[in-house]
């Protein structure tokens, strides 16, 4: 039976596999209520399709707040009224001390958490604003972090655990940019992306350092379609947000937006 479910998702996703399935065999058959730690929407889709194979079973995702990309799951016997069940988020705001956040991005905050010792599972989305962040974490290390980050990057900071009700997030911003393509090739199309030759592109493919849609793809050949999400490690992230027909010579218009 696993062999057939192993059939649906790429080799490097089957310990994650075997993780939630068992997780929801012992909700289902030991009554149990599991809190997961904070899972990529990749993660998520595989729960969700592995949990609505067992109807006995049911899911809550929450990331706080209602476009949060990384959610804690909840998972217990289909009676339990999840609702009501804390989803156990905390938000830690952080504040520069006495200087102003010139420059800092998502990536400096993520590297001072990892640098504390913080598992990536153990934190949600971070939202970086002129003057302040605020990073959604498990509520297990939240007085933890309160009291250790005292840096990032090389600024002094100041931080607080507030409320989820005071959760301030930060919309996504794409740099938009239209190209026309001989094909919805992934390394055609991530090589007029980011400006390199197609032959460089390759190789970060082939080697594992690319995702499309938070699955890891190593064929340069994949075609990419609308919606999809490209990711590469040390380039960044790109979504095409349109396939607008055909030109007169044949080559495809695409609408791409890469994430700043």
């Amino acid at each position: 039976m696993k062999a057939a479910i192993y059939n649906h998702f790429h080799p490097e996703e089957k310990p994650f596999v075997d993780r939630v399935l068992e997780w929801v065999d012992r909700s289902a058959s030991q009554h149990e209520l599991k809190r997961t730690d904070f899972l990529d929407p990749r993660q998520a889709q595989i729960l969700t399709m592995l949990a609505s194979r067992n109807p006995d079973v049911t899911v809550r995702l929450e990331g706080g707040y209602a476009d949060a990309e990384r959610v804690r799951a909840l998972i217990a016997p289909d009676y339990r009224d999840l609702d009501s069940e804390s989803a156990g988020i905390a938000v830690l705001e952080v504040n520069p001390s006495g200087a102003t956040y010139q420059d800092l991005d998502h990536g400096d905050f993520l590297g001072a958490l990892l640098g504390l010792g913080i598992k990536r599972d153990r934190i949600g989305d971070i939202h970086v604003h002129d003057a302040f962040a605020h990073i959604i974490v498990t509520d297990e290390i939240a007085d933890y972090l309160n009291v250790h980050l005292r840096q990032v990057h090389r600024l002094n900071v100041l931080t607080d655990i507030l409320p989820l009700s005071e959760l301030k997030t930060v919309e996504v911003k794409l740099e938009e940019m239209s190209l026309t393509v001989a094909s919805m090739r992934l390394d055609g199309i991530a090589s007029d992306v980011y400006r390199v030759s197609r032959s460089k592109i390759v190789d970060p493919i082939r080697a594992g350092r690319c995702r499309v849609n938070w699955k890891s793809e190593e064929d340069p050949s994949e075609q990419l379609k609308q919606g999809d999400v490209v990711s590469f490690k040390g380039l960044g992230r790109f979504k095409v947000l349109e396939v607008d027909g055909v030109t007169k010579k044949g080559r495809i218009r695409v609408k791409i937006g890469k994430f700043i």
